[in-house]
């Protein structure tokens, strides 16, 4: 049987990103995990996703948006005591996001970081037979910032390892996270980044940008990192504007990205690549040779800048159509 569904598990919650002025803001659904599985159905994958949000007027857009792009939330979890998170995102000049913290009126507890294992483990036979058809198991490093859901991610991951269900891990290393949570706010930085490398050791495929490579390993040659962890995964590094550096099947190179001066957010350009890389390795056969993994990563280039020329993350990533009349014109 061949597996052609994607689970991504992790945050679910709101882009409150600054408008050019700082003065005003608008809202936008977002949350890494939910954006692959979003981008994931918008370019024909199957994708499921897992995560808690709150009961509340920003959930229920939540599911309005799942359910328009068809996204499996069979196991979407709604919190009535804890509202969904509305992160603050501000921009420079170029359109670079930066998060400046979270709005606290409402709680200080989000509906994101109490992700209930017990509640997963009610139906687990149901998950167990998702499991079945699922290629790819997508996450990031934000969900172990809660004690509870750090529970619940990794009894997930041993049913994916079950089901020889390959993990692809993005580090997405967002420290004010850590900096709020009530579990992990009085760690060290040192201790954060022992737990997140520990889990990056279950990744097959691993996902960071460039920073995030140097911060975490010293390094930014991905077969170097490669080597550093259990798995021996493939990585990608991405660098903005500047070329994606990757090892992927035993080999390494670099692919170049075309560069736009239409950008206007990047919010969520790193997951909408993510997902463009995926879609193609569900589409295809892994690839086997320098060229093929050179087409798979532009198409998740192409993917990545496309949602910059608009501003939110969900709302401007491509459908394969808009990407491929890109290729054909590979003109903005």
């Amino acid at each position: 049987m061949k597996k052609t569904k994607v689970v991504c598990i992790g945050e679910a919650l709101i882009d409150r990103i600054k408008n050019k002025s700082n003065q005003q803001f608008t809202d936008f659904l977002g949350g890494a995990p939910a954006n692959v599985a979003c981008a994931l159905r918008k370019l024909q994958i199957d994708s499921i996703f897992i995560g808690r949000i709150g009961s509340d007027e920003f959930g229920k857009k939540f599911l309005e948006q799942f359910k328009e792009l068809q996204v499996n939330i069979n196991f979407l979890q709604l919190d009535s005591n804890l509202p969904t998170r509305i992160v603050k995102v501000n921009r420079d000049n170029s359109g670079d996001r930066y998060f400046s913290g979270f709005d606290t009126s409402l709680n200080t507890v989000f509906a994101d970081e109490a992700l209930d294992r017990n509640e997963i483990k009610k139906d687990v036979k149901s998950l167990e037979k998702l499991f079945l058809k699922t290629k790819y198991f997508v996450c990031g490093t934000i969900i172990l910032s809660s004690s509870r859901s750090y529970e619940s991610i990794h009894f997930l991951l041993k049913i994916a390892n079950k089901f020889d269900v390959k993990i692809i891990i993005d580090l997405n290393w967002r420290e004010v996270f850590w900096d709020f949570a009530i579990s992990s706010s009085e760690t060290s930085k040192n201790e954060r980044f022992d737990l997140i490398k520990n889990f990056l050791n279950y990744a097959h495929i691993l996902k960071l940008a460039k920073e995030e490579a140097i911060l975490f390993f010293n390094n930014e040659n991905p077969l170097e990192i490669s080597e550093t962890m259990c798995n021996r995964p493939d990585v990608v590094i991405t660098d903005g504007a500047n070329p994606v550096s990757w090892f992927i099947n035993g080999k390494q190179g670099t692919t170049k990205v075309i560069n736009s001066s239409s950008i206007i957010d990047t919010t969520g350009a790193g997951d909408s690549f993510l997902a463009g890389l995926i879609s193609q390795l569900v589409s295809f056969d892994y690839p086997s040779n320098e060229s093929e993994i050179q087409n798979c990563v532009k198409f998740a280039s192409v993917c990545g800048l496309l949602t910059c020329l608009g501003e939110g993350a969900i709302d401007q990533q491509p459908d394969h159509s808009k990407v491929n009349e890109f290729f054909g014109s590979q003109i903005l």
